[in-house]
Formats: structure tokens, sequence, C-alpha cells
């Protein structure tokens, strides 16, 4: 596991637990904008992950394929830009 992956890892299961509030939290009919916030923090947590994700991606299978040739680095390169564009949307 690259170390992109760990750093994912850890704020996943940070996510994890802040879902299980957030579930508490409705279930227990609390202030809706307090609800929010906590969506909107794990949201923010889910897109860091992402990033952790990705940045091992290109420094690990992204770098290798680019010394390897040609062909292979460009299929990578479209890769990770099609997964950008996902991103930004």
């Amino acid at each position: 596991m690259n170390e992109g992956k760990k750093r994912a890892l850890v704020k996943l299961k940070t996510v994890r637990g802040q879902m299980d509030g957030i579930i508490r939290m409705i279930e227990e009919d609390r202030y809706c904008v307090d609800i929010s916030t906590q969506i909107l923090s794990a949201l923010s947590l889910l897109k860091k992950s992402n990033l952790d994700v990705l940045d091992g991606h290109i420094r690990s299978c992204v770098s290798e394929a680019i010394l390897k040739g040609e062909t292979e680095g460009e299929e990578k390169i479209e890769e990770m830009m099609y997964v950008i564009d996902r991103f930004i949307k």
C-alpha cells in the first residue's frame, strides 16, 4: 500500500465515524444547520482522501508508466485528466 492510500485510509476511517455521528444527529432531530455543517465536514475529508489516493497514484503508477514509454505514459496521463475533470465538477 502506497503512502497516499495510507493517508486516505486514516481520513476515510475518520469519515466513517463522522457518518455515524451525523446519523445519530438526524435520529435525535438535531438542529439542521449543525447537521449540514457535519455533512460538509465529511465531504471535505472525502475530497482530501481522494487527493491522497490520486497523489499516490501519480507518484507510483503514472510515473512508472511515463518511464516505461510514450504509449503507456500517455494512457496514464489521459486517465488522470479524466479523473481530474470529474473531481472538479
